[in-house]
């Protein structure tokens, strides 16, 4: 203990001339970064460990037999700020045991006083063989083991006969290892996707990178070389950059962090920071891809080879010579290409040089096959293709719709063709979205996957339309004016002319595909924001669509973009909706009469029910249904032959109110006291026949003799702990909310105090909340916007913010995506007249600041 003692306070000097300082001052020089500083920093650390290995030999007394082994990313040089210290203290087997572990305290401890995370063992070299061998992570470390210290015929012994295992066991371990890579990216992720990236875990990070080197050190494959160093490099900037900002050993690139890191690594912003990073991550994960099948490769022909050797021997192959299909056999796919081994190649007579429409059919007849093309012919089509001429040639145009309709096979495909630079010669505006992040949570791909993502979504669809051809190349250009300023709609539309003018549709054709990207946005917006039964509504809709047939190819690109952009933005309520507004506008297309405004509104035999009871009473009656509902026709989630299945859509709640003031905020305040988070809401007030003047209740007439309006509240809600409340709960502190007796404001401020005595875990900075008027909305009403982070209690905030304005409700249409709220209240002055300009823009003001 006193030797141990004295080891540790001789070799943790931190002083000017000590390891600590000369460590510090490294990572403080802003010269030198990247490998540079990576290596310095493993040159440091080298040598400070052989001074420890050579001090803890003179006190143990064991002065050969012994040597000290960098393993893993510190075998590599690959030294970030806070990287662990794998090391392996390997013996003869000859010292004593109690001198082997004074010598190795002498080394550790040091190391831990220094506040460093180290990865120790002590082993001779038969038991890290033996270790290897039943620990697929240790023998990866040992590939990269490379001496520090002591016995240098130790080290290399090791690491000869480590590398001489794994190439032998290849055949078996290499599978395993596969399991492994795949396991961890269900697990993280894929980086080259991820909002707040693990550059470690996820798939197309460094652990990725790890297992090539893996796969060429076991000689049976290697992977493609261009551009791979690089895009290890780059990560490993940006986990060192990771490291200083955070001070921490970690590889998850939170939101919080990118800024500094992208201002540490001399980047514009966050944006660039995460697209250089997911360029990274799709180069390594495409070379992954392209390794991992010449693996499988090598591997089939390795198992096939041996029956028909045995065969060759002595006859006794099962099935004989001639029963396997001879490896390298050429199935032809197109003119040009031929399946080989599983992937698709060009035809030894092809001529690519001659043949500009080659990429096009060869990558059309891969994803109809569902098999990938090869590196190879990728490469070659590459460098020897010529350009288009323009416009293309319709077999061109018909390839890449070909392309775009076979489904799922699509996107390997497509990666292929992106990796080595096709897609961006083909259509140059597609550069300005590769790799673009999308910071909305509601998206979980890039851009450029959104689009290809999208495409697949609508292949599924295409026997809904006319023109699959126009649905798919909409579909692939819908977003891709988001790589300019501005709305992307709008410039999008403006590159759609010029794309599909290139690619060779005709003028009408061009007209549609340019509709359809600037209002792609417009059914779903209208159908979840807007007040259907106003005749504005729907005209508005028409007027924009123009026919019926781009009316069918917007509905089904509406669906197929929302599908492609994540879980929150597309459900079975949605996708009514929209449904109910595309057979409104088609009604009005096809010539029918407008609906009338002043026509009483359609309500179900339920809710005529509750108005009628809630009349009778006078007060607030309630209906919490479960619902569930079947998927919209044509969801590629759906088999063709099978009956739709139900989706659950959460719980519905039906509130029918005698029209009065307050209603709006008191009922979303009950909901939000109750832990009830709205998904969607929708209010509005009906009028009840006439004939019920007179019956017995509690209800009163109006002067003319009618009986007084009822407020309907549809609500679809969900609880947010546990199950939901009852109804007659619900209805009786509805009650006292309306008489006033349940002070909701000052509840909903008690729970908002709790909470914050509280630490909660750090998210995001929400942005601040945006209230607008939308001109030209409806005839009937002002239409009040607001857009806003989702929040308990939101509801009842805006609700009251209308009411002290002193303006009607005279419906809401609420819509949650992911985290944000964006609802639209149809507001009238007392008069049941829209509010003017000025006073519109006076309440849109109002209502945002009591937001803030």
């Amino acid at each position: 203990m006193t030797e141990r003692v004295e080891a540790r306070t001789e070799t943790t000097d931190s002083g000017p001339g000590g390891y600590a300082a000369a460590r510090l001052r490294l990572l403080q020089e802003e010269s030198r970064s990247g490998p540079p500083r990576r290596g310095a920093l493993a040159d440091l650390t080298d040598q400070w460990l052989a001074a420890l290995l050579a001090g803890g030999a003179e006190t143990s007394g064991i002065t050969d037999g012994v040597a000290l082994v960098a393993v893993g990313g510190y075998g590599r040089g690959e030294l970030s700020p806070r990287s662990d210290l794998d090391v392996v203290l390997l013996h003869d087997g000859s010292a004593d045991s109690s001198a082997l572990a004074a010598l190795a305290d002498h080394v550790w401890y040091p190391v831990w006083d220094m506040g460093l995370a180290l990865d120790h063992s002590v082993r001779t070299p038969d038991e890290a063989r033996k270790t290897a061998a039943e620990d697929l992570k240790v023998q990866l470390g040992l590939l990269d083991a490379r001496h520090l210290a002591g016995d240098a015929a130790l080290t290399a012994g090791l690491r000869t006969t480590v590398l001489a295992d794994w190439r032998a066991q290849a055949p078996k371990r290499l599978p395993e290892l596969r399991e492994l890579c795949q396991e961890r990216a269900e697990r993280h992720g894929e980086l080259q996707y991820l909002l707040e990236p693990d550059l470690k875990e996820a798939r197309g990070g460094l652990r990725d990178a790890i297992a090539l080197r893996a796969i060429a050190a076991s000689w049976l494959a290697d992977a493609p070389r261009e551009g791979l160093d690089d895009a290890r490099r780059r990560l490993l900037d940006t986990r060192d950059a990771l490291h200083l900002a955070t001070g921490r050993a970690t590889d998850r690139l939170s939101l919080q962090e990118q800024d500094q890191v992208a201002a540490a690594l001399g980047l514009l912003d966050a944006d660039a920071l995460l697209r250089q990073v997911y360029e990274s991550a799709r180069t390594l994960a495409y070379a992954s891809d392209v390794t991992w099948r010449e693996v499988d490769r090598v591997l089939r022909a390795r198992s096939a080879s041996r029956p028909r050797l045995r065969g060759l021997l002595g006859g006794r192959g099962r099935g004989g010579s001639g029963s396997a299909q001879t490896p390298g056999e050429r199935s032809p796919l197109a003119e040009g290409v031929v399946e080989q081994d599983g992937e698709v190649v060009l035809a030894r007579a092809a001529r690519p040089e001659r043949d500009p429409v080659l990429p096009l059919r060869a990558a059309a007849a891969a994803a109809q096959a569902g098999l990938p093309l090869s590196l190879h012919a990728v490469r070659r089509l590459s460098a020897a293709t010529g350009p288009l001429p323009v416009p293309w040639p319709p077999e061109a145009r018909e390839e890449l719709v070909t392309l775009l309709g076979a489904g799922e096979f699509t996107v390997p495909v497509w990666e292929a063709l992106e990796a080595e630079g096709l897609i961006t010669r083909l259509l140059p505006d597609w550069e300005r979205v590769r790799c673009r992040p999308q910071r909305n949570p509601v998206h979980r791909w890039t851009v450029d996957r959104h689009l290809v993502e999208t495409a697949v979504r609508a292949s599924a669809l295409s026997r809904r339309v006319g023109r699959p051809d126009l649905l798919l190349v909409a579909a692939l250009l819908h977003d891709i004016g988001k790589g300019w300023p501005g709305d992307h709609s709008v410039v999008g539309e403006t590159i759609v002319r010029d794309v599909a003018t290139r690619i060779g549709f005709d003028r009408a054709d061009v007209s549609v595909l340019a509709t359809l990207v600037r209002h792609h946005l417009l059914l779903v917006e209208t159908a979840t924001r807007r007040d259907l039964d106003d005749p504005a509504t729907v005209l508005s809709v028409a007027e924009a669509v123009r026919g019926p047939a781009a009316l069918e190819l917007l509905h089904a690109l509406t669906e197929a973009d929302a599908l492609a952009t994540g879980p929150a933005a597309w459900s079975a309520w949605r996708g009514a909706l929209v449904a109910d507004l595309v057979q409104r506008v088609a009604a009005v297309l096809a010539g029918e009469p407008a609906p009338d405004p002043d026509a009483p509104q359609q309500i179900t035999a339920e809710q005529e029910r509750l108005a009628i009871e809630a009349w009778r009473t006078g007060g607030p009656v309630l209906a919490l249904h479960a619902r569930s509902e079947a998927l919209p026709p044509g969801d590629p989630a759906t088999e063709p032959e099978s009956e739709p299945e139900p989706e659950p859509i959460g719980v519905e709640l039906l509130i029918a109110v005698p029209d009065q003031s307050g209603v709006l905020a008191a009922a979303a305040g009950v909901l939000a006291l109750h832990r009830l988070t709205v998904r969607a809401a929708d209010l509005r007030a009906v009028e009840l026949p006439s004939e019920l003047d007179g019956a017995d209740g509690a209800g009163s007439a109006d002067a003319a003799g009618k009986p007084g309006g009822v407020l309907l509240l549809s609500w679809r809600v969900a609880a947010e702990y546990g199950s939901l409340p009852q109804a007659a709960r619900l209805r009786n502190d509805l009650l006292r909310a309306l008489d006033g007796s349940l002070d909701i404001v000052a509840r909903l401020a008690e729970r908002e105090a709790a909470y914050r005595r509280y630490p909660r875990r750090r998210g995001i900075h929400a942005p601040p909340p945006r209230v607008t008027v939308a001109p030209g909305s409806s005839q009937l009403a002002t239409v009040i916007e607001v857009r806003a982070q989702d929040i308990p209690g939101l509801l009842h905030r805006i609700g009251r913010a209308l009411e002290a304005a002193g303006v009607t409700v005279r419906s809401a249409h609420v819509s949650t995506l992911g985290a944000n709220a964006v609802d639209a209240f149809y507001v009238t002055d007392a008069t049941g007249a829209p509010l003017t300009p000025t006073r519109a823009a006076q309440v849109a003001q109002e209502v945002e600041q009591t937001l803030r």
